[in-house]
C-alpha cells in the first residue's frame, strides 16, 4: 500500500501519552484508596504528587499491579510516529473517497475523528478497554483505535499487512457512514422491538457486513485511481475479514460454533460483502433487508 506520499487527516487525537494503563482491577481499588487519601492533609498531598507524576508520564497505578502494566514504546519515537502518520494517511484517504460519493448525492461528508489510546479511555459510548478492539461511537462520531490490536490481528489471527489494517479503519468509517445517513439509529429501533437476543444479533451482523462492503467501496475508490493499492492488498484485506469473523473466532477460541450469537458475520459473510463493495463501488450494493 503506497500511503507516504499522501496527505495526513487533521481529525486524529493521539492519546496514547495519557491514557490511563493499568488494569480494571486496579481501577476497581482506586476509588476507595483516593477516599482515604483525601481524608488527610499528607493524603492530599500524596493525591497531588500522583497526578504530577501521571501527567509528566510516570504511571503510579502500577503500583496496584505490582508493576505488571506494560511498558509500551514511547508514542514520539520513530516507530510510534511512523503508526501515527499511517492511521492519518488512511483517515485522509477515506475522507476524501466518502467525501466524492456524498458531494455527487448533492450532500456533504461530515468526517469523523479518529482516537487513538493505549489499554483503556472512555469515549463518548462509555469507558472503553483494549480488549474492546476498534470501535464506532455515534453518539461523538469518533472512531477508537489502540494500536495493539494490529499487533494482535498479525499475530494471533495471522492477517498481517498495511492494507489489513488499512480495511479495519475504513470498516469504522463504515460505521460513520451508517451514522451519517441514518442506518444505525434505524437499527437501533427495530433492535428495541426484537423479541429475543438472537433476533437482536442478527440485525447487528447486517450492521457489521454492511460496513465491510463500504470498506470495499472505498477500497474500489482506490483501485480505481491506481496510485495507492499494490499487488496483494485486496488479498490482505480479504484474510484480516475472514480472520475475524465470528465463526473462526468461535472455534478457535471455544472450539464450539453457536450462529444465534454472531454478532459480525462468518469469515464468509464478510469475504462477500467486502467484495460487493469492491466490485460495484457504490452504496446500493450494499443495502440489506432488516
Amino acid at each position: 500500500m503506497k500511503w507516504q506520499g499522501g496527505r495526513r487527516s487533521s481529525n486524529v487525537e493521539d492519546d496514547r501519552a495519557s491514557s490511563m494503563r493499568t488494569s480494571s482491577g486496579s481501577l476497581g481499588m482506586l476509588i476507595p484508596i483516593i477516599r482515604f487519601l483525601l481524608g488527610s492533609k499528607i493524603g492530599r498531598i500524596v493525591l497531588v504528587i500522583g497526578v504530577v507524576a501521571y501527567f509528566m508520564g510516570y504511571n503510579p497505578l502500577a503500583l496496584l499491579d505490582g508493576g505488571a502494566s506494560t511498558q509500551r514504546e514511547p508514542t514520539d519515537s520513530p516507530q510510534e510516529q511512523e503508526k501515527l502518520a499511517f492511521v492519518s494517511a488512511v483517515l485522509a484517504q477515506t475522507e476524501d473517497v466518502w467525501g466524492e460519493i456524498f458531494k455527487s448525492a448533492g450532500a456533504r461528508y461530515e468526517e469523523p475523528g479518529l482516537r487513538l489510546f493505549r489499554d483503556q479511555i472512555a469515549s463518548g459510548c462509555g469507558f472503553a478497554s483494549a480488549q474492546t478492539g476498534p470501535f464506532y461511537c455515534p453518539r461523538d462520531r469518533k472512531i477508537y483505535l489502540d494500536l495493539s490490536f494490529f499487533d494482535e490481528l498479525a499475530n494471533k489471527y495471522k492477517a498481517g499487512g498495511d492494507f489489513a489494517q488499512a480495511y479495519v479503519i475504513a470498516h469504522e468509517v463504515g460505521h460513520h457512514v451508517q451514522n451519517l445517513i441514518g442506518t444505525l439509529e434505524y437499527v437501533s429501533a427495530l433492535k428495541r422491538r426484537a423479541r429475543s437476543e438472537a433476533e437482536q444479533n442478527a440485525l447487528q451482523v447486517k450492521v457489521e457486513l454492511q460496513a465491510d462492503c463500504y470498506a470495499g467501496v472505498w477500497a474500489h475508490y482506490l483501485a480505481k485511481a491506481g496510485r495507492v493499492l499494490e499487488a496483494g492488498d485486496i488479498d490482505e484485506a480479504l484474510n484480516a475479514a475472514s480472520a475475524i469473523g465470528d465463526d473462526t473466532l468461535q472455534r478457535k477460541f471455544s472450539g464450539r460454533v453457536v450462529p444465534d450469537s454472531f454478532t459480525h458475520g462468518t469469515s464468509a459473510q464478510r469475504k462477500e460483502w467486502f467484495k460487493k463493495g469492491l466490485v460495484g463501488g457504490n452504496l446500493k450494493v450494499c443495502s440489506f433487508e432488516p
